[in-house]
């Protein structure tokens, strides 16, 4: 019994919130309704200004009712409904002083903002998706949704003048329905507002293509990085001890002692050389990760670093080599940031499965303030994953 009543307030209030959010748009046009019965005087353009009123708020509240129902699916059942929405390319100056958007040039870079939004979102499929949804979830969710609270509306109105039977039988739809009544909302917000398959696949297409192209870009900065030290480092540096080689044969008849002070510095030369060889080596791929996999690398990685840090993770984890090394590069750079910026003591680590993938949280008791910009280490670490679908 306790179950059932728990049940039956949360469906309650869910219906409400249901309810609530679906009758918004019913409510914009009911309202345009009441004011036209107000306005009009007799003439076609008295009755105009509520019709144009009512359709201005229905293609304002589209998207924002649309993003409400997404949200309310995702919170209580877990089902996650994309959105689809088309992102607006940069707005740039041109030459002339005017802007340009993508579609037109504007005098101001706010009125160029202002075209390219409502232009995008007039050719964008979703924007069209949510209208149509706002239309057709008020007469199949909302009106599911609607009875508890107008079961409880009609017990308290026959409460109130001594009807009995009114009063338990709205409070007995009410408490039967409730449990219920805001579950349709989740099939018919799956089905309308979904992207389709095709808008699906030319998105999936756009990631792919950015991906491969972050892609070529990561892999192109990282061959410029070992070229560089090589060439500062261990190039330099041999080429000095060939130098140096070379000088100690022509001294070794005439000038034994400093021949030997030549080869000495060679061998700390060469010693240098290959420490630094096995530094870049291990900053390409650390030999622990390719001998022990990811867990044990990063519990060395925390062994070396200067923070206190726990690592608790999954012993018998294993995944495909270039997955491993983007995680625990990605970790790397987490931990430095938390030791350079956060000023913190202290870290964890977890490293987990889920259903879907693996999940990596790295949290630190430092000062915060950590945001994502656009040539950021973040975002460089955002890149990286998202090769991986991460």
């Amino acid at each position: 019994m306790r179950q059932w009543v728990a049940s039956a307030c949360v469906g309650f209030v869910r219906a409400c919130m249901v309810a609530a959010v679906t009758m918004l748009v019913p409510a914009v046009w009911a309202a345009a309704a009441a004011l036209w019965i107000w306005w009009w005087h007799g003439d076609a353009w008295s009755g105009t200004v509520p019709f144009v009123w009512a359709c201005i708020g229905t293609l304002a509240l589209a998207r924002p009712v649309s993003r409400m129902v997404r949200s309310l699916v995702a919170k209580w059942t877990g089902a996650v409904i994309p959105t689809g929405y088309r992102q607006a390319g940069p707005v740039t100056r041109m030459s002339t002083g005017y802007w340009w958007n993508g579609f037109s040039y504007e005098r101001t870079r706010r009125d160029a903002l202002m075209d390219q939004k409502w232009r995008a979102r007039w050719r964008d499929p979703a924007f069209w998706r949510d209208l149509r949804f706002t239309a057709i979830a008020p007469l199949t969710a909302g009106v599911v949704a609607a009875v508890p609270p107008a079961g409880v509306a009609v017990a308290v109105l026959g409460f109130s003048r001594s009807s009995l039977l009114a009063g338990v039988l709205g409070l007995v739809v009410a408490i039967a329905v409730a449990p219920y009544a805001w579950r349709p909302v989740v099939p018919v917000a799956v089905r309308f507002l979904r992207p389709s398959p095709a808008t699906t696949l030319a998105e999936r297409v756009d990631e792919l293509t950015a991906q491969r192209a972050d892609t070529t870009v990561a892999q192109a900065a990282e061959i410029r990085r070992i070229e560089r030290d090589l060439h500062d480092g261990a190039q330099a540096r041999l080429v000095a001890l060939g130098l140096s080689l070379a000088t100690a044969e022509k001294l070794m008849e005439t000038s034994p002692d400093q021949a030997r002070a030549l080869l000495r510095d060679a061998r700390a030369g060469a010693a240098t050389s290959l420490n630094e060889l096995r530094e870049l080596v291990r900053g390409i791929s650390p030999p622990v990760l390719n001998e022990r996999g990811l867990v044990d690398a990063v519990r060395a990685l925390a062994l070396d670093s200067p923070l206190e840090v726990a690592v608790s993770a999954d012993v018998q984890l294993r995944l495909d080599p270039p997955i491993e090394s983007a995680v625990y590069f990605g970790v790397a750079e987490l931990l430095t940031n938390a030791v350079k910026h956060a000023h913190a003591p202290r870290a964890r680590i977890s490293i987990a499965r889920d259903d879907t993938g693996i999940v990596v949280d790295v949290e630190d008791d430092g000062r915060g303030g950590a945001h994502v910009r656009a040539d950021g280490g973040l975002a460089g670490l955002r890149r990286r994953l998202a090769v991986f679908d991460g």
